[in-house]
């Protein structure tokens, strides 16, 4: 049986593929748990730097919670529906979001609902200029339940978030590139050479200071300026005693590349 999360790796980057393509990629029950099935493998692989997660097919990323499958949930009631629909979904895209190393989606197609909040909750976004943002939930009588009423107007601003969310509009690429939701927006057949390249721009560099700015600055988002500094504080502690930072100020001085180890 074809598997509906690919996992490929190639070096230190390791490649996820929503696959499934009949469904433009829609995030099922099983989609849910192979994903955090792979993560868990990810951060346990000390080889694996950087992940680059995209879609099959040349339709879609996603295009988000597959409602055919929640939709038992929802119509059993609030309790059910929060239990087996929301926290399901919720605990990925907040997986996502605090995986310590970064994770770059490849949006090659339609990102609507689950599917933008996904792009929305990791680090790191390269878009093909075919691409779609939506928040079309609003569509089928529901707010966003993955924490897109939350991640997105942090990324994008209140306003440019509510016209989204309260629309169900899509916007294009260059759109979410101008708004903040992506960071690059290539030609559809260079999408997965954009990622991997910014990909290759990160995991040369210390792996402990990665997963540093990743944990400082999701933790210090929602707090006070004096809070966040302290998380700033506490991560660069934790550098400090480390032979990465060594390694890397000693190379500095010596005018040689960093060679880092992880520890």
């Amino acid at each position: 049986m074809t598997d509906i999360v690919l996992l490929t790796v190639e070096g230190a980057v390791a490649t996820l593929t929503l696959n499934r393509p009949h469904k433009l990629n829609a995030i099922d029950f099983a989609t849910i748990a192979r994903l955090h099935e792979h993560l868990d493998v990810l951060e346990a692989d000390a080889a694996v730097r950087a992940v680059i997660l995209t879609g099959a097919g040349e339709r879609a990323f996603s295009a988000g919670a597959d409602i055919a499958e929640f939709s038992g949930p929802v119509f059993a009631g609030p309790e059910t529906a929060l239990r087996e629909f929301v926290r399901r979904g919720q605990r990925l895209t907040s997986r996502l979001e605090s995986f310590p190393k970064p994770i770059i989606a490849a949006v090659n197609g339609i990102a609507y609902g689950g599917g933008c909040e996904v792009t929305e909750a990791v680090p790191l976004a390269v878009a093909s200029d075919r691409a779609l943002f939506a928040k079309s939930e609003i569509r089928l009588g529901f707010p966003p339940p993955y924490g897109g009423t939350q991640r997105l107007p942090r990324l994008i601003g209140r306003k440019r978030a509510l016209a989204m969310l309260l629309t169900g509009d899509p916007i294009g690429a260059e759109d979410a590139k101008d708004a903040g939701l992506v960071n690059l927006v290539v030609p559809h057949e260079d999408l997965m050479d954009a990622a991997r390249g910014l990909a290759a721009r990160i995991v040369d560099k210390s792996p402990l200071a990665v997963a540093a700015c990743l944990a400082a600055t999701t933790r210090g988002l929602n707090l006070s300026i004096d809070e966040g500094l302290a998380v700033e504080a506490g991560q660069f502690a934790r550098m400090a005693a480390t032979q990465d930072i060594r390694e890397g100020i000693t190379a500095f001085i010596e005018k040689r590349p960093a060679v880092f180890a992880g520890r």
